[in-house]
């Protein structure tokens, strides 16, 4: 394996979890096949436990709520790799705003996934969100 790999890796996995901030963000439900394996399991608070690519797709397209975004920010990122597995877990903050208009709702989380390298790359096969704060703004 060449030197570079296991950088090359981190930084493909690191954008994974930024393009999942993004699909959240931009409501991109059909692009959710380049962020999560078919057979992924979502673990949230919201939406219990979700198997399966569909599941999660359908949960995120029922949750939307009219009028109001979110933008995620990920910090903190960690990421193990163990050949074609690496567990990956991160810091983010959500700010529920209306356009134009300041957040009226904040949330702290923790994010812990298993990300798993496919023919398309690195997706994620698993993912635990854990609330840590929320404030109302």
């Amino acid at each position: 394996m060449p030197t570079d790999a296991p950088a090359a890796d981190r930084i493909e996995i690191a954008d994974l979890l930024t393009r999942f901030a993004r699909l959240l963000d931009e409501g991109r439900w059909d692009d959710a096949g380049t962020v999560f394996t078919d057979d992924v399991a979502v673990h949230s608070p919201r939406g219990g436990e979700l198997r399966g690519l569909d599941k999660v797709v359908g949960f995120m397209r029922q949750s939307e709520v009219e009028g109001q975004r979110t933008q995620h920010t990920t910090t903190d990122l960690l990421v193990d790799i163990d050949g074609d597995q690496a567990a990956a877990s991160s810091n983010s903050i959500v700010y529920y705003y209306r356009d134009g208009q300041a957040p009226h709702f904040t949330g702290g989380l923790r994010q812990h996934c298993t990300a798993e390298r496919t023919p398309a790359g690195w997706r994620l096969r698993e993912v635990r969100i854990v609330p840590a704060w929320t404030r109302e703004n």
